[in-house]
């Protein structure tokens, strides 16, 4: 398999309603650190949680991204459609002796800070298999980050043995977008930092599949007054699709790079251009959350 030796990114939505601030400043990080490397962006729709996702939602995304201005290289990839890659790494764990089913509910386990291994040499009797857990053994997980401070991790300690297979038979996010970034060879993940403290699992999982790890970077998330991250069950607003470049500069403005003197003058292109070529992680605020602007918020009247 020919390996990616040039930068090569991606920004990876999940379809769970309209792109809001908070997808927008991952977009905008992600497709800034690509293009000032003169690397490739890719556009990934995860839509493995079937469950969660919106009616239109992925067609959204696409047109809104589109009207933005960010093109992406390749086509666009589809978890939903993937589910051959995960099945075949299942197996391979499977082989390697690393999977074994649990019956536990999330009502059980409730309070407990870590998987305490209930299921981990056999069922309890009478109980039926719900879900596929991953050990962890002994696995301490360091973790740089291009912005962030650095993670440690002792899995058994802090996370257990964690789940791969769902009760519902969909995959966790864990092995599909670890099994998605090494097919794609994925070589620089730009993200929000809510999903921190999560990479150590999937840098194990890569250990284990035989993957390297992609440098990462967490940019920090947009939240709104009451400090809770913008999404779709916190009513973020959509972005404004008779507006877009004032959104383009508020999310250049969340990430602290500089703009030309009047940027609501500049077109598109020339905001694009500009943001690439003076494209500075240094600038970015390092803290982990950050208020978005009031527009991009609930209001009070919202329910």
């Amino acid at each position: 398999m020919h390996i990616a030796t040039g930068y090569r990114g991606r920004f990876a939505p999940s379809p769970t309603g309209p792109l809001h601030f908070g997808s927008l400043v991952a977009a905008t990080g992600s497709f800034l650190d690509a293009r000032h490397q003169h690397g490739e962006w890719l556009l990934r729709i995860e839509d493995v949680d079937t469950p969660r996702e919106v009616p239109g939602a992925t067609a959204d995304i696409l047109t809104t991204l589109e009207r933005l201005g960010m093109t992406w290289d390749g086509p666009v990839s589809y978890q939903s459609k993937r589910t051959h890659l995960y099945e075949a790494a299942l197996e391979q764990l499977q082989q390697q002796g690393h999977v074994y089913d649990c019956s536990c509910t999330r009502k059980e386990l409730a309070g407990s800070t870590a998987y305490p291994g209930t299921c981990r040499e056999g069922l309890p009797e009478g109980r039926s298999p719900r879900s596929l857990r991953v050990r962890v053994g002994d696995a301490a997980i360091d973790m740089p980050d291009r912005l962030q401070p650095a993670v440690h991790q002792q899995l058994a300690v802090d996370i257990g043995d964690f789940i791969i297979r769902r009760t519902d038979k969909l995959f966790a996010y864990q092995l599909a977008v670890v099994v998605d970034d090494g097919e794609q060879q994925i070589n620089n993940v730009v993200r929000g930092v809510d999903l921190l403290e999560s990479t150590p699992r999937q840098i194990y999982l890569q250990q284990l599949l035989g993957l390297p790890a992609p440098a990462y970077l967490h940019l920090p998330i947009a939240v709104d007054a009451g400090n809770a991250k913008l999404s779709k069950q916190t009513f973020a607003q959509r972005i404004d699709m008779d507006d877009l470049n004032s959104a383009i500069i508020d999310a250049l403005r969340f990430l602290g790079q500089p703009l030309p003197d009047t940027p609501q003058d500049a077109s598109r292109e020339e905001l694009w251009q500009w943001a690439i070529e003076h494209w500075d992680i240094r600038s970015i605020p390092t803290g982990r959350e950050l208020p978005a602007p009031a527009r991009y918020t609930a209001s009070p009247a919202t329910p």
